[in-house]
């Protein structure tokens, strides 16, 4: 069963909607009102406070905390500063991605880690033999994500921390309201944006000073739902919606290269060797067969396309999607991947994120369009 986030006493009252969904064992708000649309506009407008909790947190310390850390990701983290945050991906020995996320260089053998899905066995495994020690504090430190374009202004009003001049994926240390923060200029949403990172015991703290001295730049408390439309609109991908970690995968076809995901550039082959180095070799030299691109829609055409044949409009739904898929020639590799996407819909974690609720609407498209000239292109709805 669920808990609550070190904000739930916060979040709690404010969840008017109580539409809330589960990450990670915990509750997360999905929309505080009705609809995410004041929400969302927040992230663009003006400002947008979201827990960010439930990611799963991870300390790396000891002489061989830098050898490990450049053993496991596909990105050379010696030249990474410290104060220096990186988004990078790990693979396992066939160079498939296993999982994504932050990495934040806190000192030279002094890391912070964050992740989709828990990972502490599979750095355990990979740090064998070496002077280092990896601690899961993913119960012991909590997260906000203040993201929009007022987020710098407000956080200047109550932190006491370089703000003017932190760059983009930077991060400096500091307090506010008395309590010690780590504020990294990160963010999911395609926008001005700042993680913050605090002790759990102290979280409602934070959270209390930031609303109160957010009412003059418009802040409101924002939910998943807004998220995943803002993360749509920037192009950044979600593990288990637009991609499936290899630990996972039932067959080959859903596992995936860097390649495959646009995430060639964090692959840095010159650095000294780490984890699926060979194969990914390979996929630089030879290519890869298939590449997920996104796709956007038109939403006024396509409601124009509807008001000729005097239809509502609506999203593809998943039995729409399966019947199209299925007959395709390459239904088993598709046909997989909207079945992945309707199991995430029928589970009630709603990763339709915007399927028809924007304002603007938007609808999310993962393409995996073949590299070889003969080659079709699938198409799977989320």
């Amino acid at each position: 069963m669920p808990i609550g986030t070190a904000f739930h006493e916060r979040t709690l009252p404010l969840c008017q909607s109580l539409n809330y969904r589960e990450w990670s064992g915990y509750y997360t708000v999905s929309v505080y009102e009705l609809h995410h649309e004041h929400e969302y506009n927040a992230i663009r407008n003006a400002a947008a406070l979201i827990d960010i909790t439930p990611l799963y947190k991870y300390l790396i310390t000891g002489r061989d905390a830098t050898k490990l850390v450049n053993r496991i990701i596909t990105r050379d983290i010696n030249k990474v500063a410290k104060g220096q945050v990186i988004y990078c991906c790990w693979c396992d020995e066939a160079g498939k991605v296993v999982d994504d996320g932050t990495i934040t260089r806190l000192d030279e053998n002094r890391y912070r880690w964050t992740a989709a899905e828990p990972n502490l066995r599979w750095f355990h495994q990979n740090g064998l033999n070496m002077d280092v020690q990896i601690e899961d504090i993913s119960e012991s430190t909590a997260a906000l994500a203040l993201q929009g374009p007022t987020s710098a202004r407000l956080l200047k009003t109550v932190a006491e921390a370089e703000i003017t001049n932190l760059k983009y994926f930077r991060m400096t240390s500091g307090r506010i309201a008395g309590v010690p923060v780590d504020i990294s200029r990160t963010g999911y949403t395609g926008d001005l944006g700042y993680e913050i990172w605090v002790d759990w015991k102290d979280a409602v703290k934070v959270w209390d000073a930031i609303t109160f001295a957010g009412r003059q730049f418009d802040l409101h408390p924002t939910g998943m739902l807004a998220l995943d439309v803002a993360r749509v609109e920037a192009g950044l991908l979600l593990l288990d919606v637009d991609y499936s970690s290899s630990r996972k995968a039932l067959i080959p076809s859903q596992k995936y290269s860097p390649y495959e995901l646009g995430f060639g550039k964090m692959v840095h082959l010159r650095k000294e060797n780490f984890i699926g180095r060979s194969a990914l070799v390979k996929d630089e030299e030879q290519g890869v067969e298939r590449q997920l691109v996104g796709l956007e829609l038109d939403w006024m055409e396509i409601e124009a396309l509807y008001e000729k044949l005097g239809l509502t409009p609506a999203a593809p739904s998943f039995d729409d999607v399966v019947s199209g898929i299925e007959e395709d020639d390459c239904a088993g590799q598709r046909g997989n991947r909207a079945l992945q996407g309707g199991n995430e819909i029928a589970d009630g974690s709603d990763h339709r994120s915007c399927a028809g609720e924007s304002a603007g609407y938007c609808c999310e498209v993962a393409v995996f369009q073949s590299a070889k000239e003969d080659g079709g292109t699938g198409v799977g709805f989320r």
